[in-house]
């Protein structure tokens, strides 16, 4: 399998998710501003949509999409408990933390990337994104992980998204519990490959 990534992004979980399961892969990096992979290529010939992650897969096949990039992944090895059965109630719980992290916390940071975003926008954003972090507040001071006591591929990603926060002074310890666990986290083997590996 080749994974596409560029440093910074959410193709770190997928490679968090590759290290746990110690699945074969090969990193290919993406620019994200020329659209070129490290060896030359248009990177839009192997994802349209112009931006990482791709898991493109023996057959030829390309996944995109970091969350269901992580459940694919975590289906290949079942037996690691990255993710619960497909077809469960527990996995629909875990697709629900997933499109939470995704649509509220992962597109909430997103638009301060810009710099070109007014001041009073970004304290919307800002506002909008601290409601979001209460959640996960709330839900981290009930449990070690996200979906209960393991730790699974939406902690992978996650962690990942947490990480951004550096970059516009956004201090995790107004979160305890989630601080916490984003502490925690980062000693895992897996995530500590992954960071030497995406950049």
């Amino acid at each position: 399998m080749k994974l596409y990534y560029a440093p910074h992004t959410c193709s770190l979980s997928p490679l968090i998710v590759l290290n746990e399961l110690g699945l074969p892969h090969e990193l290919i990096k993406v620019d994200n501003q020329s659209k070129r992979t490290a060896d030359g290529r248009d990177f839009r010939t192997i994802n349209p949509k112009g931006y990482v992650a791709a898991l493109e897969l023996e057959n030829g096949e390309v996944l995109t999409e970091g969350p269901a990039i992580i459940q694919y992944l975590a289906d290949l090895k079942p037996e690691a408990a990255l993710a619960p059965p497909a077809g469960s109630w527990e996995r629909v719980r875990l697709q629900e933390m997933l499109n939470f992290i995704t649509s509220e916390i992962h597109a909430g940071v997103a638009p301060l990337f810009n710099s070109e975003l007014p001041e009073a926008a970004r304290t919307i954003f800002r506002d909008r994104l601290s409601r979001r972090m209460s959640v996960l507040e709330t839900t981290l001071q009930q449990r070690a992980y996200l979906m209960g006591a393991t730790f699974t591929v939406a902690d992978a990603y996650l962690y990942t998204v947490l990480g951004w926060f550096q970059f516009f002074a956004i201090d995790l310890n107004e979160w305890p519990a989630v601080a916490s666990y984003h502490a925690g986290l980062a000693s895992r083997p897996s995530i500590q490959a992954a960071q030497q590996a995406h950049n």
